[in-house]
């Protein structure tokens, strides 16, 4: 009896070489699978890239092989009877139930050059792996090969204008290195079917959970049954793998001996302790600023595909801002930037924030994220660089002081400024937010919302969004500076 060969495209055997588990997941428990915002901005980067690819590699006459289980292996096969002689994206492949899909086959003497197209800004190895899965495919279906190439977004790229993308992508030939990979998708193909076919692999969590990819399973795999998930610990996967390995769920099941970091030490005497660490040291720091205190928060896109001339791929591009300015006696005030004509924003945004935070008095800002975006205003507008020099030398970060000086059990390990909020204020939660909620959610609604075929109704809702959750942002820097300063320690 033949045995039985599941069907697996290329993408489910990256799965399976990352953690097989993943890949049994996928096919037989796909609704418990979490998709991150970042998951959905990463998929809809890589369609971005591949339309600029189809640009530069696309010629008056060549052919995308539609996405159609039924027909895309016979349509291919018949442009390439037929003696295509043109460029062919996504020409579909299938061999022992293996199917891949070229990103762009080119005709040369002899045969085709095949170039799969990547986002990201530089060779990985499972790069490698990724084009002698498509290599072995197209060779043994009779393909004549002559090479295969990698090309991937060069970051050093200066988008000029007018929709010209040369020099966007770079190529790197991998003909030899996807060569040597023969046996090992050979292995890998024997790995994946008794994945997909057998019942679920045992595999203890670990590094591999984040890597290439973030694995859409982690909740799942990872234990979330108990109030301190060892997730919480924080420091090393592959630590935090051992312990669950060893059956430890809970922070509080931790052997204490056996934590070596600080950082870690602390997460875990607070938590069994089971009541917040607050130190003096964040309430004398934040009496002594003066008035008035500005808190500032910016919003940023970093497409990999340049929207606006002069602008370079995955560049932090600042878009939108706010900041709450407190005067002495307390009174609060709000002043925001959002443009969204789909016009550069960033010359307007700088002019805008100079005017709005004044001459003097602290610039109050969560890491130092808003000094990076603001030295990038310089670059791009050195004419301006007396004014942001000074607003950058009023920056003020809260949070090393609130690392240093305060930890919850309920962070469970982050000192992000979305795990410290409700631990002060549980009416503030930006879990309570709709809609945009999170950082690379305004990034994606932002570049939606200045889309021309994005309409009005659909623009407004987004508009409303960006608006509230960056100042959401603001108003949690209010909100946690009041809290130390009106906290007296015992």
């Amino acid at each position: 009896m033949a045995a039985r060969k599941p069907y697996l495209s290329k993408s489910r055997l990256i799965s399976a070489w990352q953690c097989p588990k993943k890949l049994h997941l996928e096919k037989h428990h796909s609704e418990l699978a979490v998709i991150t915002p970042q998951m959905e901005s990463l998929f809809a980067g890589g369609h971005q890239v591949g339309d600029v690819a189809q640009q530069f590699y696309g010629t008056a006459d060549s052919v995308e092989v539609a996405f159609d289980f039924k027909t895309m292996v016979a349509e291919t096969k018949q442009l390439i009877d037929g003696g295509a002689d043109f460029p062919i994206f996504e020409a579909t492949f299938r061999h022992e139930n293996v199917l891949i899909r070229a990103d762009v086959l080119i005709p040369e003497p002899g045969g085709w050059k095949v170039v799969e197209v990547k986002a990201s800004t530089s060779v990985k190895d499972y790069h490698k792996l990724d084009c002698a899965i498509q290599l072995w495919v197209m060779r043994e279906s009779g393909l004549p090969v002559t090479s295969i190439s990698l090309a991937h977004i060069n970051n050093q790229f200066v988008y000029p204008g007018n929709g010209d993308y040369d020099g966007l992508l770079v190529e790197h030939d991998l003909t030899e290195e996807a060569t040597g990979l023969k046996q090992a998708v050979v292995d890998l193909l024997v790995d994946a079917r008794e994945a997909v076919t057998g019942p679920m692999p045992d595999r203890n969590v670990g590094t591999h959970c984040n890597k290439p990819y973030d694995c859409q399973f982690q909740s799942y795999c990872w234990p979330q049954d108990t109030k301190y998930p060892i997730a919480g610990l924080g420091g090393s996967k592959a630590k935090l793998g051992e312990y669950v390995a060893l059956g430890v769920h809970d922070i509080l099941d931790v052997d204490e001996n056996s934590i070596t970091s600080a950082t870690q030490q602390r997460i875990y005497r607070v938590t069994c302790k089971g009541e917040p660490e607050i130190l003096d040291g964040a309430r004398q720091q934040l009496l002594a600023l003066p008035y008035p205190r500005y808190y500032l928060d910016f919003e940023t896109i970093g497409p990999g595909v340049p929207i606006w001339p002069g602008t370079r791929p995955y560049a932090a591009i600042p878009v939108q801002w706010s900041c709450h300015i407190e005067e002495e006696g307390g009174e609060l005030r709000h002043e925001e930037f959002l443009d969204l004509s789909g016009e550069p924003p960033m010359r307007a945004l700088a002019e805008k924030m100079i005017a709005s935070l004044g001459d003097s008095g602290p610039v109050l800002m969560y890491t130092n994220y808003e000094q990076k975006v603001i030295e990038g205003l310089i670059e791009m507008f050195p004419d301006l660089a007396s004014p942001l020099e000074k607003i950058i030398n009023r920056l003020w970060d809260l949070h090393p002081i609130v690392k240093e000086n305060y930890y919850h059990p309920d962070m469970l390990g982050s000192w992000s400024i979305k795990a410290v909020l409700p631990t002060i204020n549980p009416q503030m939660d930006y879990k309570k937010l709709e809609g945009i909620a999170e950082g690379m959610g305004a990034s994606d609604g932002f570049i939606e919302a200045i889309n021309p075929e994005t309409d009005m109704a659909r623009k407004q809702e987004l508009e409303e969004q960006l608006l509230r959750y960056c100042k959401f942002d603001t108003e949690a820097m209010v909100e946690i500076v009041r809290f130390y300063t009106h906290h007296k320690p015992a």
